[in-house]
């Protein structure tokens, strides 16, 4: 059963790339030829949501198939949920928000996790509990780069990984600034392209995208 569980991160998952695509797939037999696709554009860091019936099995795939990939799970709302999807060969966990007992669940999994965030005092809560990296969620509709930036002088220790109406366009001026270590989104795995299975136009959209972190 050890060869079944997930490697350690060695860095922080804010560290890995730029951008982290956040991945809904129906099918999960599009998650390996996907994840390589991403992992050989640069972007080795992948969030599985699990939005769809198809999550675990695409994450157990990625985990066993694709070496080069740090495949972790999205949209984690409950304990089963992180028990689960850790089991699945999940190396790191992303939620849309939090509570006390997914909170509990996330530390004891012994992987990292980014809780979602939307205000300040939800960040402050969390610093009180000794985390420093959250995901900021809905990044767009919650106030955008704006207030990110508001929220670095009074709370520098704190570090986001944007996610929510992330674009190309808009990823470079969150990722200016000093408490955003890389940001999510989904530009570079457009529906259509998974549908045709277009793996090339993955792996340009994942290269456009691992760039903005180059300079």
């Amino acid at each position: 059963m050890t060869s079944s569980a997930p490697a350690a991160v060695s860095v922080s998952v804010l560290d890995l790339a730029p951008v982290v695509p956040v991945v809904v797939l129906e099918d999960a037999a599009d998650a390996v030829p996907l994840a390589r696709a991403l992992v050989a554009g640069g972007l080795p860091a992948i969030e599985v949501t699990l939005r769809t019936a198809a999550a675990l099995d695409a994450i157990r795939a990625i985990a066993s198939e694709v070496p080069g990939a740090v495949v972790g799970s999205g949209t984690v709302l409950s304990p089963a949920h992180v028990t689960e999807t850790v089991a699945a060969g999940a190396r790191f966990l992303v939620s849309p928000g939090w509570t006390d007992a997914l909170l509990d669940a996330m530390k004891a999994s012994g992987v990292p996790f980014l809780p979602g965030v939307s205000t300040t005092s939800e960040v402050v809560a969390l610093l009180e509990r000794g985390i420093t990296e959250m995901k900021f969620f809905p990044a767009e509709a919650a106030g955008g780069t704006a207030y990110l930036k508001a929220l670095s002088a009074p709370l520098p220790q704190a570090r986001f990984c944007p996610t929510g109406g992330v674009s190309l366009a808009s990823a470079p001026s969150y990722l200016a600034l000093p408490n955003v270590g890389c940001v999510g989104g989904s530009w570079m795995v457009p529906g259509d392209a998974v549908a045709a299975k277009d793996w090339a136009r993955v792996e340009r959209l994942a290269a456009e995208a691992s760039a903005l972190g180059r300079g």
